[in-house]
């Protein structure tokens, strides 16, 4: 059996990504902290495999970067690109 090409599955991460966040509010109406969970989830998938949801999200974490720290460590990320990387000239 062959595996399906990657524009599939990114396609079926996307979706799924889209799905859990859209649930959310379902789940966050039930008992207990499930909906920080789907949403976490839904973010991971839209994370790793939308360059749209990428580059939104550093924007966000430029602009706030105590909530950006704080949704780096929930998500188990690298913390987001801020700034640019200056480099040393000895003089």
């Amino acid at each position: 059996m062959k595996a399906p090409p990657d524009s599939v599955l990114r396609i079926v991460y996307l979706s799924l990504g889209w799905l859990l966040i859209v649930l959310t509010p379902i789940v966050g109406a039930l008992p207990g902290p499930g909906g920080i969970f789907v949403f976490a989830g839904g973010a991971a998938l839209l994370l790793k495999n939308s360059n749209w949801v990428k580059r939104a999200y550093v924007r966000y974490a430029r602009r706030y970067p105590k909530q950006g720290r704080l949704a780096d460590k929930v998500l188990r990320r690298a913390p987001a690109p801020r700034g640019r990387t200056k480099t040393k000239t000895s003089d």
